[in-house]
């Protein structure tokens, strides 16, 4: 495939090829994985039916960072990436930052969502898990490779799928929880009588917003999107607030349901809390239907994950914060380079999780544990620097302005703080750190305004 240089105009020299249905759907397929599907059971037996308070309370936070980006998005629509709002808010130091921790923290995720399309595989043929991930990254990198508008119609039925799912559960287990379908009335029970409404404390139900919030990380992959729209700017107004409200919802009221139809200590972590439930209420081949629901969150969450890396590296480059070689596009408007970068990331990722599982790979995804809250903390103080030097009100405008930035800002450093002091969450802060600090001292050696050579 060959390829050719554009002129450095930033995200504009991509496609204008995706709708207002694929930017939706994008973000949705980028934050509805495995983290759902299965890592919620965590939450559920550490905190018990209380975890719904901390969804709410995470999804809280996450809608008002979505709001701080429509704002900025709607006055700067073609950034490219929602890190080069934070480039435009705080500077070009702050941009190269955030913009290569958003990008490791993706490719992170890329190779988990790999290797859990492997477990799934493994489970069905017994083939090997880096062998099913490996094949699962080609795939997503091909699909990439294709046109932007290629990736968005793929995501657009991956994530269909799966939100056609999450309702019908949500249907299903709504019935059996009010009594309709269920053999001994409402069932609401469940959510008091095993040691009460929150039988940890409330202290853990706001400890557990501490893991809940990584689950609801990938809302802003919209304004990724939105640069390649038809119409960023209307695109941007019309669907960031809402994805964001409609992921919430989602998860509020399927974790709700869950912890209503049966006793929240039957929840075992690791294993899908909605099979779970469906075997509660005695649906045939629950097991087998989770399964394929979650196998085609986790191709989503990596089909959104390699479009999300490529476009962030991509505007790097054009930046001038990596290698010039990356900028260039091919015939279909597709930053292949950068994509094969990111794909090459997770297959070494992959080899890592095989010969180096207990070191190597440990690390990898424990430094990208707080990495969001660390991007997250700094479009906070990116909008209120935009907001001080602005000419002119922006189309959309944060809430509570400017409280709403502080408080959510605040409300990411005690989460930090509760890490720091819990003995689960320690490592993964102390590491994710330590890339921070490493992307920090780069920017002093590695930015070259002319571009890294290429």
């Amino acid at each position: 495939m060959s390829v050719h240089h554009q002129p450095r105009e930033g995200a504009s020299a991509l496609s204008a090829s995706l709708h207002s249905r694929h930017v939706s759907m994008i973000a949705i397929g980028g934050i509805i994985g495995a983290g759902l599907f299965v890592g919620s059971s965590t939450s559920i037996a550490r905190v018990g039916p209380a975890v719904v308070v901390s969804y709410a309370l995470a999804g809280l936070v996450v809608i008002m960072v979505m709001r701080m980006l429509s704002e900025m998005a709607s006055q700067h629509p073609a950034a490219g990436s929602f890190t080069e709002l934070v480039r435009i808010g705080l500077g070009e130091r702050a941009g190269f930052v955030a913009g290569w921790l958003y990008w490791y923290f993706w490719v992170v995720v890329v190779a988990i969502e790999a290797i859990a399309a492997g477990g799934i595989i493994n489970g069905w043929t017994g083939l090997p898990v880096w062998l099913v991930g490996t094949v699962f990254v080609a795939a997503m990198t091909g699909v990439n490779l294709l046109s932007a508008r290629s990736y968005g119609e793929f995501e657009f039925w991956l994530s269909f799928i799966k939100v056609t799912a999450i309702i019908a559960f949500i249907a299903v287990t709504g019935l059996f929880a009010v009594g309709v379908t269920s053999p001994s009335g409402p069932t609401f029970g469940n959510l008091v009588s095993h040691g009460g409404f929150a039988p940890f404390g409330w202290g853990a139900a706001l400890a557990g917003v501490t893991s809940v919030i990584f689950a609801l990380c990938g809302a802003e992959i919209a304004t990724v999107a939105a640069a390649e729209a038809k119409e960023p700017a209307r695109v941007i107004a019309k669907i960031t607030g809402s994805v964001a409200l409609r992921i919430v919802l989602f998860y509020v009221l399927s974790i709700g349901l869950i912890v209503s139809v049966m006793p929240w200590s039957d929840v075992v972590p690791g294993h899908s809390p909605f099979a779970a439930a469906m075997n509660a209420m005695k649906i045939p081949h629950a097991a087998d239907v989770m399964n394929a629901v979650v196998l085609v969150a986790v191709t989503s969450a990596l089909n959104s994950g390699m479009y999300v890396t490529s476009r962030v590296l991509y505007v790097l480059a054009d930046k001038g914060d990596a290698p010039r070689a990356l900028v260039p596009l091919s015939r279909r408007a597709v930053p292949l380079r950068s994509t094969l970068v990111a794909s090459g990331f997770a297959y070494v990722a992959l080899a890592c999780s095989v010969l180096s599982p207990e070191v190597v790979f440990s690390f990898l995804v424990n430094a990208s544990g707080a990495i969001m809250i660390f991007v997250y903390m700094s479009v906070c103080i990116a909008q209120l620097a935009m907001r001080k030097r602005e000419t002119a009100p922006a189309p959309i405008r944060m809430w509570l302005h400017p409280w709403g930035s502080l408080i959510s800002f605040a409300a990411m450093g005690a989460v930090l703080v509760a890490m720091a002091f819990s003995p689960g969450a320690r490592i993964e802060l102390v590491s994710s750190l330590a890339v921070l600090a490493l992307a920090y001292a780069c920017s002093f050696i590695g930015r070259n305004r002319s571009g890294f050579p290429g």
